[in-house]
């Protein structure tokens, strides 16, 4: 088993290597990918402050969003005749999850429901996250078992930040073949035409982008990234803010507000598992 060593603000940090690639998890900052390096190449940005401040939500690395992506309305939902409040993108990226199991190339990280989480999402579950390297790609396979007695209602997104330097903006792409969008700076719908990194903020939400993956081309002197993802992945978002060195190409399994709405919401039946992966190749 690999050990941890003292990584951001003296937390513990889990390595993954496999030849030239190093990736980095702190699975006390909920389960945090912080780095992931190419020989040489950082992919990930990383507002290191954001990590060592535990009242903050971390900006860079890769957050899990679960159990859901993105906002509800008014931050609230009801179930079982009662309202539930939850912040924006869910309780996973806040919490800690625990170490099963640590090898030179393989992390995997557990979070069970607790009196924390049922005050925000009703069910009993166990989620579990396994980080595997192979060559220059890592794997995040997220499994969840429904401990609970009704079906489990599931949302699940990742919020990649990946290194592009403000200068390669007006360079780097995405691929989609998406032809609208959910515009969340302008909070209505718009044809999709193509994406302009370099505006002040772009905040689109790709609606019937149909692949089960994309690649992000961060611009020359930087290694292209290729993404693929479980088809239940239904929506892709592109996030950038202009003088930031990031942008985000996230995949999520429903539009934000799933979770009131029941729009696109997956269910996982009592007893049963769903299992989703998400590859990042550089």
């Amino acid at each position: 088993m690999s050990g941890p060593f003292p990584g951001i603000a003296g937390l513990d940090m889990y390595a993954l290597v496999d030849g030239g690639c190093r990736v980095e998890v702190i699975p006390s900052r909920g389960a945090l990918v912080t780095r992931m390096t190419v020989d040489g190449d950082e992919v990930l940005y990383l507002d290191e402050a954001t990590v060592a401040d535990p009242a903050k939500n971390v900006r860079g690395g890769i957050p899990v969003l679960f159990p859901i992506a993105g906002p509800l309305p008014g931050d609230t939902y009801p179930a079982e005749r009662q309202t539930y409040s939850m912040p924006q993108h869910g309780f996973a990226r806040r919490l800690p999850w625990k170490v099963r199991q640590a090898e030179e190339s393989l992390l995997v990280v557990g979070l069970s429901s607790s009196e924390e989480t049922l005050r925000q999402f009703p069910w009993e579950f166990d989620a579990q996250l396994t980080f595997s390297l192979v060559g220059t790609r890592l794997t995040l396979d997220f499994d969840v078992e429904n401990r609970d007695r009704r079906p489990l209602p599931l949302h699940l997104g990742y919020h990649p930040y990946f290194r592009v330097a403000e200068a390669m903006k007006a360079r780097a792409t995405v691929e989609t073949n998406a032809t609208h969008a959910w515009d969340n700076r302008l909070k209505r719908e718009v044809p999709f035409t193509g994406l302009d990194l370099t505006r002040d903020e772009v905040d689109l939400h790709l609606r019937d982008h149909s692949g089960p993956g994309t690649k992000l081309e961060r611009g020359p002197g930087s290694r292209p990234v290729h993404l693929s993802w479980s088809p239940e992945f239904r929506l892709l978002v592109v996030w950038t803010l202009k003088g930031k060195d990031f942008v985000c190409v996230e995949p999520w399994t429903a539009a934000a507000g799933a979770l009131a709405t029941g729009e696109g919401l997956l269910h996982v039946q009592p007893g049963e598992r769903a299992s989703l992966a998400f590859d990042i190749e550089a």
